[in-house]
């Protein structure tokens, strides 16, 4: 079944059925995300990897955003203290991103819906520091420091361009004469995107974005699995069609990176 995504507006006050299951054996499950206008699907990483999940389940769904802004009484009322994404389901409501995960492949099992785990556990944890790097790097006003940030930077992007470069195990036909020295897989963990590509690569579409317009920092071209990775990514509609705009990205970033002020 071929998914569907549509961001609805304009923002709701409240909240309203925002996604749900065609199988009526589930109880409605319901989703609120965070936009920065309440109409656009906005600049989380962590909504979109959500987005992604259900599309690639085949889970028809809508999406309702909320301007927080606005600080609606219904979403304090729901989940006092915490900001979207969040779901409920059975009248609970679940919070926590990775739980979140967790639960969605739980309940969205085969035989009517795929299992998106990855097969090899290193595919999960590569790349889970770039963030934290580029976050340090644009955030930082101190020239002398820059330098070494951008280092810092470039060091984990180096270490997913080699995870992505390097065979998997089963791309490596050990009965065969032919030396496999170069990956040529899609994505992390093979062919087709698993939660670990739903993890990742909303990120680093931020990083590249966010750090070409404040820092005039592009990833190097000579790390050509990154750049494979993204344009696969690119030409997938469960991430185009669940990403925001760069415009909106570099907009949202604009409080957040510092200048570099002497």
């Amino acid at each position: 079944m071929r998914s569907y995504c549509s961001a609805q507006g304009p923002c709701c006050p409240g909240l309203t059925d925002n996604i749900r299951l065609e199988d009526d054996s589930h109880p409605p499950l319901e989703m609120l995300c965070a936009g920065c206008d309440g109409e656009s699907i906005g600049n989380c990483p962590f909504s979109q990897r959500l987005f992604m999940i259900l599309w690639l389940k085949g889970v028809v769904f809508n999406v309702t955003t909320v301007d927080l802004k606005r600080k609606p009484a219904d979403l304090q009322n729901l989940a006092p203290g915490t900001h979207p994404p969040f779901i409920t389901f059975n009248g609970e409501v679940k919070t926590d991103v990775n739980k979140i995960e967790e639960f969605l492949e739980d309940v969205l099992c085969p035989p009517k819906y795929i299992k998106l785990g990855a097969r090899h556990p290193e595919s999960n944890t590569t790349g889970m520091d770039i963030f934290a790097k580029f976050s340090a790097y644009i955030k930082n006003s101190k020239p002398d420091a820059n330098e070494a940030l951008e280092r810092g930077l470039l060091k984990t992007l180096q270490k997913l361009d080699e995870y992505l470069r390097s065979p998997l195990p089963d791309e490596i036909d050990h009965n065969s004469i032919e030396d496999i020295k170069v990956s040529k897989r899609n994505f992390l963990d093979g062919d087709e995107m698993t939660l670990a590509d739903c993890n990742l690569l909303p990120k680093l579409h931020i990083v590249k974005v966010v750090a070409k317009k404040y820092r005039g920092f592009d990833i190097p071209k000579e790390m050509t699995a990154i750049w494979k990775y993204l344009n696969n990514a690119y030409m997938r509609e469960e991430f185009t069609n669940t990403c925001p705009s760069d415009k909106e990205i570099e907009i949202a970033y604009g409080d957040v990176a510092k200048r570099l002020v002497k």
